[in-house]
């Protein structure tokens, strides 16, 4: 299952099942794969896993993925959706019962948008674009744009989410302190001025169409201040909660508040991954499906019909500058079990039965993590290779390359930067790293060496020289642009820098690419000259293809350095 940067996906699903836990009929469950867009191929394999687990609806934060026109064309990535993508997403969606919401950042979350020079001015602190100034003119009809193209590729969009999550930095800007300073004014009072500004922009060019906004902003105003700021009657809060410690009796008395406000609809949001570590790589499942088990607890002490729906949120990064956490197919399994729980009102023996049978595995690990290999749904087989690689491999190699003492000794990073190892060395590392492969050896399956167009059987290197301690390449992985093996022709040995090395000619005489010793070599010959180079070395001129013989043998292989 491959991925482009920056989007965020929300599925939900209705149930009837879900009223007799006093969730609503209409429980939304969010796939929220943010700043992570799926290739449009792959959705054909996931929107119907998705449909089958409960879910019907997904809402989609584009972000610098969305195919911003005119103006706004600085902050459309460089693999964006094109507009006829986002059409073939919407009538894939329509096709497996799946509406589809969008969701534009107009307050928090902005760096996918004032981190261009062209609109750092907009940022409520100049040094930090994740929150946008609410006292420029500019900043909302900057919004209004983005919403207005948004809307224009998601003509029957019911919903739209405005974000206005988290915030940071609010009221810390000169304009805001100024601002602040004046009487009566405060930081509540200015971010419902614009989260209301935005909403009202919304509704008055789209009225068919309900802004959705985040409601953690919202949760320590005063009621009667939210009341009276008008806002209640212009959008409808999202509560969110990923903790498997929830808090249900704090829930139930923010549900209550929120309805004396005078807010109609209210939704709630959990977590399936992507809430338990910024570089988190496997998803603990146990860990979401008791953050859904405490939602349903929540449901049950609010008033019946009082949540609209439930989102399962799934980021895929926390913001637009940290690393990806937990990929789609690897939190699946998690997805398929907090989904069930919600539809089954809890994870007995039927709902574990359903979920082992969606996912084609016969036993289901909730304490741990997923099995490797277990599981026949779309991208089983990646989440495999990243238990793989997270549980074992990656251990395996930090002991070798922070404990072994010939590597930390001989091939540090300095060494690995600089492409240098003492030869005697690679005697010690090498047995080790390619004990390592043949455990491991399944990365090299997946990821072979692309072909290059001048390959032939000759150029290949010979078993005699696979198997040499000073010819061979560990892992078994370079590609035309970087190190490729010597061929058992033309070769021969010189003295480079720290020790000696096999050196031939140029392995493919299509793509003529060579390896670093080789080209050092060429260029120390050329400034000195070959006899001077066996002087200064105390060796003999070396011998080494002449241009008409590199010319006729096109089998005739690069220097070669035996590094990992």
């Amino acid at each position: 299952m491959l991925c482009r940067n920056s989007l965020s996906w929300c599925i939900w699903v209705r149930s009837c099942s879900l009223a007799r836990s006093q969730l609503p009929s209409q429980a939304l469950s969010w796939l929220l794969c943010s700043v992570s867009v799926l290739l449009s191929h792959t959705l054909y394999q996931v929107f119907p896993l998705f449909q089958a687990l409960g879910a019907n609806g997904l809402l989609i934060e584009y972000e610098d993925m969305f195919p911003y026109d005119g103006h706004l064309q600085l902050l459309r990535a460089k693999h964006a959706y094109s507009p006829a993508e986002i059409g073939e997403i919407l009538h894939l969606a329509t096709r497996h019962g799946l509406e589809v919401i969008p969701l534009v950042q107009t307050f928090g979350h902005m760096e996918f948008v004032l981190k261009h020079r062209a609109l750092a001015h907009l940022r409520e602190v100049p040094l930090f674009p994740n929150t946008l100034n609410p006292h420029e003119a500019e900043a909302l009809a900057l919004v209004a744009a983005m919403v207005q193209q948004v809307l224009q590729l998601h003509p029957d969009a019911r919903w739209l989410h405005l974000g206005c999550d988290e915030v940071y930095y609010l009221g810390e800007g000169e304009a805001s302190r100024r601002w602040l300073q004046q009487e009566h004014n405060s930081k509540t009072k200015l971010c419902l001025s614009h989260v209301k500004a935005v909403a009202s922009h919304v509704l008055a060019q789209h009225p068919t169409t309900t802004p959705l906004v985040w409601d953690d902003m919202l949760r320590d105003i005063p009621e009667g201040q939210l009341s009276a700021s008008g806002l209640p009657q212009l959008v409808e809060p999202v509560l969110w909660d990923y903790g498997a410690d929830l808090d249900v009796h704090a829930k139930a008395l923010l549900v209550e508040k929120y309805r004396k406000c005078g807010f109609a609809r209210l939704w709630a949001a959990s977590a399936f991954k992507g809430a338990t570590g910024a570089s988190q790589t496997l998803t603990p499942i146990e860990h979401h499906l008791k953050n859904h088990v405490q939602w349903l607890q929540v449901a049950a002490h609010v008033p019946a019909h009082a949540l609209q729906g439930i989102v399962l949120t799934g980021w895929q990064r926390y913001d637009h500058f940290s690393a990806l956490c937990e990929l789609l197919p690897v939190g699946i399994p998690s997805l398929a079990v907090c989904l069930q729980t919600l539809l089954h009102g809890g994870f007995a023996e039927d709902a574990r039965a359903r979920v082992e049978t969606f996912l084609g595995t016969p036993s289901l690990e909730l304490t741990g993590f997923a099995g490797e290999g277990a599981g026949s749904f779309p991208g089983s087989d990646i989440l495999a290779l990243i238990t793989q690689v997270s549980l074992h491999l990656c251990s395996s190699v930090d002991a070798l390359l922070e404990r072994d003492r010939y590597v930390t000794g001989w091939f540090s990073p300095y060494h690995r930067r600089r492409k240098l190892i003492h030869p005697v060395m690679i005697r010690h590392i090498q047995p080790q790293a390619l004990r390592e492969e043949r455990v491991f050896g399944v990365a090299g399956q997946l990821w072979p060496r692309p072909a290059c167009p001048g390959d032939s059987p000759s150029s290949l290197p010979s078993p005699r020289l696979r198997d040499s301690p000073t010819a061979c390449w560990p892992g078994g992985r370079p590609w035309c642009r970087s190190w490729r093996p010597p061929c058992s022709v033309s070769s021969t040995r010189m003295l480079w820098r720290s020790g000696w090395r096999r050196t031939c000619g140029p392995v493919c005489s299509v793509c003529r690419h060579f390896c670093k010793t080789w080209g050092r070599l060429r260029h120390r010959e050329q400034m000195l000259g070959p006899e001077e180079e066996g002087r200064t070395q105390g060796l003999a001129p070396p011998t080494s293809p002449s241009p008409s013989s590199q010319r006729r043998s096109p089998e005739a292989s690069i220097a070669f350095c035996t590094l990992f």
